[in-house]
């Protein structure tokens, strides 16, 4: 027996699993008509994302924050792939987004918040804010919140949480250090973005337009994909030599926000945590709705600056 066949993890009771790829949980779908916006997809999860999705016959607009990186786009992904400038940790650079989004009067069937940053070795600012929480969550958070009426009335949004999540400050959301001077931690930071990620999904599911509308969040897996640039060097090189075992493929890591995005199986889960492409248990702070109901108000506050 080898030991990828050891390390294999089953299936769950969506019929897919730890190694399902996007390819597989998409498979027999037509999203022919269907528009998706997804943040960051010149590479990683949101590139793969989008190629399986505009395979599958959808229109995908793209968010990416430089000009190079929207002709690369173009060139790489074709023409059913629509790249739009969009700096998440950049509250204008958002807003203008919105209002190109609007101007194209198209109805958007899924938005799937992917684009992120991981782990900065030291305490970046903008706005006042902590960058990874800026980007993460507050990014996301306005873009969302400033396209819900675009949203079509069975639309879904789903935010790239992660296992991360359990593993934020002790408060959780750090509601009085968003700015990140009192205390700063790398992965608690990052935890404590991906737990807004969470906990957004969450409350968004109870205020969505229609009833028939729905949030999620998704952990991905572990990928080896840029993000890990900013990992110690000893994980790096883990990813490496123990890859195949441990990490998934970014045609796995890709699979889940997919199935939550497109998939008729989950329009009966609204507001649900998924990990490999089936319901998870997420952490007692990911089901707070007390801290959910406070960040969303605090986000709200901040976007209204802008």
């Amino acid at each position: 027996m080898s030991l990828l066949t050891v390390f294999k993890k089953p299936v769950g009771p969506s019929g897919f699993g730890f190694a399902s790829t996007a390819l597989e949980v998409t498979e027999g779908l037509n999203l022919t008509g269907k528009t998706i916006l997804i943040t960051g997809v010149n590479t990683g999860l949101g590139r793969e994302t989008a190629k399986v999705l505009a395979l599958r016959g959808a229109k995908i607009y793209g968010t990416v924050r430089t000009h190079e990186k929207a002709l690369k786009v173009q060139e790489e992904l074709g023409p059913s792939v629509h790249p739009i400038l969009c700096d998440l940790s950049e509250p204008s650079s958002v807003n203008n987004a919105v209002d190109l989004l609007r101007e194209f009067n198209s109805p958007i069937d899924a938005i799937i918040c992917n684009a992120g940053v991981m782990a900065l070795p030291i305490c970046y600012q903008k706005h006042g804010i902590e960058l990874q929480f800026l980007t993460n969550h507050l990014g996301h958070f306005n873009l969302v919140t400033k396209l819900l009426d675009l949203l079509v009335e069975t639309g879904r949004v789903v935010m790239v949480s992660s296992r991360a999540h359990t593993n934020p400050y002790a408060e959780g959301i750090q509601f009085d250090n968003l700015e990140g001077t009192l205390e700063y931690s790398r992965w608690r930071a990052y935890g404590q973005s991906k737990l807004a990620n969470l906990l957004f999904a969450r409350e968004l599911a109870t205020r969505m337009p229609h009833s028939s509308q729905s949030a999620f969040a998704v952990h991905p897996g572990v990928i080896k994909t840029e993000l890990v640039r900013h990992f110690n060097p000893l994980v790096r090189l883990g990813a490496s030599l123990g890859g195949a075992l441990f990490f998934k493929s970014v045609e796995q890591g890709a699979a889940t926000q997919c199935y939550v995005a497109v998939h008729p199986g989950v329009s009966n889960l609204n507001g649900e945590y998924f990990s490999d492409n089936n319901v998870k248990e997420s952490s007692d702070m990911g089901r707070d709705m007390e801290m959910a109901k406070r960040l969303w108000e605090r986000s709200m506050a901040f976007i209204e600056k802008f």
